[in-house]
């Protein structure tokens, strides 16, 4: 491709296609698609020579589109991502990247296939403070890792039991695969892969059929382990991820938003142990989560590097839903 912009679609025009279409990180947007005409056809408006239409087929198939984002709710994506690949395009597809794993799964091979790379839009990996926490343990301050804690939250809105989260067909089910799959992924990039994984999800409040809280403690096999919560009970909207360490601790509060200031803080403990050691950074500027992650994802494709979060980690990600879903008594695979 050289030096010329990569061309992008975007399928699904909604509030994560609209935060996808601000943050291409110098991509050129040439085509938009959503159901609702008038939303992809408003995001076209602010894209020079970009086109809008309601078929998405149309969008995967353009000879000029190297890169398709797929931005719609969970029921679509595995299709609309799997279309695309068999057209020889790569995509960024939006977590958890399809409805189960039974929908995700082919794809890790036809991408094979197509010779196409795939990045799942695990985008909190890129928030200012966890590419701090990151290069803190890859540079071995912390120590060998031991566990982490962490909570996701928010309160809802009225009416958010008759929204498509609540809804299984489309969404697979509830808070557990929505923000939980986060606290899965980011859980999985610290400590690796969970041999042992156990878990309850429950519907307390919300009139729906999917759960509005989940609770897990995953293991490794070297017994590290993820004690994670997601809750859309919440009220106060919440964000909190603690990781452990020998020689000290990593806490990163807030996610910006109605999530409050981003904010890391590092406790290095101190030979005699004791009050730690504290640095803190504060990230009161906006989110660049999603241009960080976009600008990752073009050098991929410069590099033909498999992307860091691919379809296996969400492969991984959806397992251990499903394992919950399945001991908790949901069934969602409809």
């Amino acid at each position: 491709m050289g030096q010329r912009p990569v061309k992008v679609a975007i399928v699904g025009c909604g509030l994560i296609g609209q935060k996808r279409a601000k943050a291409l990180a110098g991509a050129r947007l040439v085509a938009c698609a959503d159901t609702q005409l008038a939303r992809a056809e408003q995001l076209a408006r602010d894209a020079s020579g970009c086109t809008a239409t309601a078929d998405w087929r149309t969008v995967v198939e353009r000879k000029d589109v190297d890169g398709v984002i797929v931005a719609t709710p969970h029921n679509a994506l595995a299709e609309i991502a799997g279309a695309a690949i068999g057209a020889g395009k790569h995509v960024l597809v939006e977590k958890p990247a399809a409805k189960n794993v039974a929908e995700l799964r082919p794809l890790v091979a036809l991408a094979e296939r197509a010779n196409v790379l795939v990045r799942v839009g695990f985008n909190h990996r890129y928030h200012r403070a966890f590419r701090q926490a990151r290069q803190i343990v890859d540079a071995g301050t912390l120590g060998p890792l031991m566990f982490l804690r962490a909570r996701y939250g928010h309160g809802g809105r009225v009416g958010y039991e008759r929204e498509w989260r609540a809804k299984p067909e489309l969404s697979g089910g509830g808070e557990l695969i929505d923000q939980g799959a986060h606290l899965i992924d980011l859980a999985r990039w610290f400590l690796g892969d969970f041999s042992e994984v156990e878990g309850f999800a429950h519907t307390y409040f919300w009139d729906m059929p999917v759960d509005d809280n989940s609770f897990l403690l995953l293991k490794t096999a070297r017994k590290q382990v993820a004690f994670l919560h997601a809750s859309c009970t919440e009220w106060k909207n919440t964000f909190s991820f603690e990781l452990y360490g020998r020689a000290g601790k990593l806490q990163i509060d807030g996610l910006g938003g109605s999530y409050g200031i981003e904010r890391l803080a590092f406790y290095r403990m101190l030979p005699g142990m004791g009050p730690p050691e504290t640095i803190i950074w504060e990230y009161p500027m906006g989110d660049d989560s999603w241009d960080a992650e976009m600008a990752e994802f073009l050098e991929d494709i410069r590099l033909g590097r498999q992307p860091a979060s691919g379809l296996q980690e969400a492969v991984a990600v959806l397992e251990i839903v499903e394992s919950i879903y399945k001991g908790s008594g949901y069934d969602h695979r409809a």
